[in-house]
């Protein structure tokens, strides 16, 4: 069985730290209809053994096995359980997708998020959560600004620690963190600290933790809109410039869910600052030499977005088998022969792409495309102050061409 329509209806009951006793009626009845209880084996273990449910500890990894399974019990009343709010970071959107929303049941319990905001006093729609649940904790400094409520979802109990030393290398060592662990339990605690002198020990590895954001005085702000200073980037040179980068990505003009190709990345910057602008969206960073490959991903890493792709490889070969982009950005190399004809042929409808040329040659290209495909060509010219003698004086920096074109 493999079409949505044909798969069996489910129950999906949330359940909190405090097991059966905080499980409404519904849910308890959900439990005690089913034929088979499909959960992790933490979750199995805060049920009653009176239930005559068969119980199904999930495989690992699970979202693979995940149809086969339902196939498996599709002659059987299946309930699943699952953290909380199944719809909140959990599997309930998963099974949504499997089974289709109208042959699923969810009964939610009170997620980690609303029992840690009611504990702080925290108002939930003003509150900032990132998981790091099978997700890189550097996602973190995506969001950090002065001032902001953050709630991180642990993997583990080694999350608080590493939390600590990220903020501290951030810039971000004097905010207040607070742990509070097994959220809704009896045994119910919470562990109150300072970052940069975090020094508690390891404790439960079921907890959620709050930081309120505080920067360091010397700390450099990193905002979400395109055009971040050129040092906060590792770079030998090949860096599309702040001011060519924003105008960039206001062509390129991210929206959620979408797929950029970052063709001879660079330095990373055009792809990291997609990601940025809006967090579901994804990108591949698309470079020939190894060492600025490696040095793309650790730009990711400090500017919070690990999730960039990079792929080693020179284009247009590199490009063969990555999934259809709905933006393209082209940095250099407009000259390889197939390049830009490679892009265009993988750019899905409606797409966007968008290329810069500095040199004569470069701008020669792109206006023989602009007058075959359309599109807007733009020149950028930029004047920066720097010292002269004893004085001041403007330095211009090379001259940009860029050429913006969409895909019917």
């Amino acid at each position: 069985m493999t079409a949505t329509s044909a798969r069996p209806a489910l129950t999906v009951v949330g359940i909190g730290a405090d097991g059966w006793a905080g499980l409404g009626e519904t849910g308890r009845l959900a439990l005690r209809a089913a034929e088979v209880v499909l959960a992790g084996r933490r979750h199995l273990d805060l049920i009653p053994p009176d239930l005559t449910a068969r119980r199904v500890v999930w495989p690992s990894p699970l979202l693979p096995a995940l149809p086969g399974l339902l196939d498996e019990h599709a002659d059987r009343r299946v309930c699943v359980l699952a953290s909380g709010d199944p719809m909140w970071f959990g599997i309930g959107a998963r099974l949504a997708e499997l089974v289709g929303a109208d042959r699923l049941t969810v009964l939610p319990h009170p997620s980690a998020i609303t029992l840690a905001c009611a504990r702080l006093g925290w108002p939930v729609e003003r509150v900032t959560v990132v998981s790091a649940v099978g997700r890189n904790l550097a996602r973190v400094r995506r969001v950090l600004t002065p001032g902001r409520r953050i709630l991180v979802l642990s993997a583990d109990a080694s999350t608080p620690s590493a939390l600590a030393a990220l903020l501290t290398d951030a810039g971000y060592g004097t905010s207040q963190l607070t742990v509070l662990a097994s959220l809704g339990a009896g045994h119910e605690h919470r562990v109150d600290g300072i970052a940069e002198n975090w020094a508690h020990p390891e404790g439960d590895p079921l907890n959620v933790v709050a930081v309120h954001a505080t920067a360091g005085p010397d700390t450099r702000l990193r905002s979400t809109v395109p055009g971040l200073p050129d040092e906060a980037y590792a770079h030998d040179g090949a860096l599309t410039k702040r001011e060519a980068r924003a105008l960039a990505l206001s062509r390129l003009a991210p929206a959620p869910g979408e797929l950029l190709w970052d063709v001879g990345a660079g330095s990373g910057s055009i792809g990291i600052e997609w990601l940025r602008a809006e967090p579901s969206c994804r990108a591949v960073a698309v470079e020939a030499r190894a060492d600025r490959a490696e040095r793309i991903a650790g730009n990711a890493a400090a500017l919070g977005v690990p999730e960039l792709r990079v792929v080693r490889g020179r284009a247009p070969a590199a490009l063969a088998g990555l999934p259809a982009p709905d933006a393209v950005f082209v940095g250099g190399g407009l000259a390889t022969d197939g390049l830009l004809d490679a892009c265009w042929a993988a750019l899905a409808s409606g797409g966007r792409l968008v290329a810069h040329a500095v040199t004569v040659e470069g701008e020669r290209e792109l206006t023989t495309r602009a007058g075959l495909l359309g599109g807007e060509l733009t020149r950028l010219g930029v004047e920066r102050v720097e010292p002269l003698g004893g004085f001041t004086a403007w330095r211009p920096a090379r001259t940009l061409v860029q050429w913006m074109v969409g895909k019917p």
